[in-house]
Order: structure tokens, then sequence, then C-alpha cells
């Protein structure tokens, strides 16, 4: 007789749950119609989403990122109406203040990744280069190996495999020597006063027009620019291809072409030339000398010898 007496409590509370659960059926009901509802249209979504990102960047991880970020989003909204179906006001509110704080809490422990991600995002999206082009951020300057979310691998010419954040290619100047198609190379050099200068720039562009690695679609160019010391400054501008190497080698051609070019015709390349006057300083220097050659050049006296008695 003592069992039920002490059961009753518990008996009492499984029948109000049980009455509970009668009357949440249908909130119940809809709650599960959410969940099924929203998880059918995050799988939809996802797959579009993979296909929009493809349409806009060829990278296959980037869609995949995209496509679990949206079918996650669908999901954590479905979630939240079916709490908001069961009258659990309380419990979403907690869910979206917890969900706050743990973003508020991640944003300022990877400050740094969190932006390094974002302009990964930015570059696979807006192309500022590709993979085997030639860039150059800050101080390195290499062709670009693989394109991560955070990180951008680079070779350089050395040999070097450089990792650079992609932070840090948001925030600093980027050179792309690739995108264009093409590279112009300058030389400068300098004539001598004594040159004819028409004479020296038609020499100069008619051996570099004959490069083999000149890109023949645009003009050789040469512009003389200042009176140096000892020598007509000039700067001679043609076109190449931006391969790092074909670049080198087209200007070393061209430099050597035009002194070939220069030599045979006698057009003198001169060398930095300094006049110093030391006609005051060698005056100086030659009556101090003749000063002293002077002074050496009189007799010692000497005092007269004293007869001895």
């Amino acid at each position: 007789m003592q069992l039920p007496s002490a059961a009753a409590p518990a008996v009492d509370k499984l029948i109000g749950w049980a009455e509970t659960a009668v009357k949440m059926l249908p909130n119940i009901i809809v709650a599960i119609f959410f969940l099924v509802l929203f998880w059918g249209l995050s799988v939809v979504i996802g797959r579009l989403v993979h296909r929009m990102v493809l349409r806009l960047s060829s990278y296959r991880h980037v869609a995949s990122l995209m496509a679990r970020l949206s079918r996650l989003v669908v999901i954590a909204v479905g979630v939240l109406m079916a709490l908001n179906a069961l009258n659990l006001d309380r419990a979403v509110a907690s869910v979206l203040a917890g969900i706050g704080i743990v973003g508020l809490a991640f944003g300022l422990a990877a400050k740094d990744t969190g932006g390094d991600y974002l302009a990964g995002f930015l570059i696979h999206f807006t192309h500022p280069f590709r993979i085997g082009h030639l860039i150059k951020v800050g101080d390195f300057m290499g062709y670009v190996e693989s394109l991560e979310l955070r990180v951008t691998r680079i070779r350089t010419q050395q040999g070097q495999s450089v990792i650079i954040p992609n932070r840090k290619i948001a925030e600093n100047e980027l050179i792309n020597f690739t995108i264009t198609g093409k590279r112009r190379v300058d030389v400068r050099c300098g004539i001598s006063y004594e040159s004819d200068l028409q004479e020296a720039e038609d020499l100069a562009i008619e051996a570099v027009e004959s490069l083999e690695e000149r890109n023949s679609e645009r003009e050789v160019e040469l512009f003389y620019e200042d009176f140096g010391e000892s020598s007509i400054n000039f700067t001679l501008r043609f076109w190449t291809s931006p391969d790092q190497k074909t670049y080198l080698t087209a200007r070393s051609q061209a430099i050597k072409a035009i002194k070939r070019t220069f030599k045979d015709h006698g057009i003198a390349i001169p060398y930095p030339i300094r006049t110093l006057d030391l006609s005051k300083v060698g005056e100086r220097l030659r009556a101090q000398l003749q000063k002293e050659a002077g002074q050496l050049s009189e007799p010692e006296e000497t005092e007269p010898e004293q007869d001895s008695q």
C-alpha cells in the first residue's frame, strides 16, 4: 500500500507530460515538418550554390565550401523555426545569444585568420591572378603555384617557395606581369656630347628591332632624358613576353646589340668624368717645396776656431 502512494507523484508527473504532449502534438508535427522541409531545401540550395560558384570560380574546393555554408544556414533557419513552433521562445533567444557570443569570441581570437579567409574569397571571385601567373607582392616576386582559401604559394626565381597569407595580398600592392600578355623593357644608356643624337637614335632602334625576343606588334621607342655630367642620357623601350627569363634575355640582348652597334659606328658611351682643379693647391705646394729646398741649400754658420797658444 505504501508503494502506490510513493509512486503517485511520479505517475501524476507522467500524466501531466502526456497531456502536454497531446496538447503540443500539432506544434510538434509542425516543428518536424519545418525540420524536414528545410533539410530538403538545404540539399537543393547547396547544389544550386555549388553550380553558381563554379561558374564564377574554377576552384572546386571554394564551391564545395560555399555549398556547405549555405546548407548550414538553411538548416539553422529550420531549427529556429521548429523551436519557435514549439513555443520555445526562451530557447530560441538563448540559442541566438549563444551563437552571437561564440561568433564574437571566435572573431576576436582569430581576427587575422578570418581576414585571410575573407581575402581568399575575394581573390577567388575577383581573379586578380591565376595559377602560373608571375606576380609581385611586397618584396616577393614569383610564379603562383597554388591558391588556397587562407594562403597563396608562389615560387620565386631563386627556387624558393613562399607562403603569403591572402590578407597580405589584399592589403598590399599587387603587380601581375602575366595578365596583360606583354611586358615593357627599359634600357638606359648615355652617349658622348660629340655624338650625333639623331644618328645614335636611329642606330639604337635599328639594333633592337632585329632581336628575336622583341614583340613586333609594338614599335621601339627612344627618348632622350637629360644632360648628364659626361653624357646625354636616353631610355630605349620595347616590348616582350611577360615571362621573367624572356624579359631578362631580351634586356641582355638589347644591351649587347646597342653596344656593338655604337662601337661599329664610332659612337662613344663615355665613362663618368670628374674634373679636379688643383691649380691653387699646386702653387702653394710648389712654393712650400721651394722654400724647404732653399733652407736646405744654405751653408751652416760655424764659429771661427781660436788659435791655441
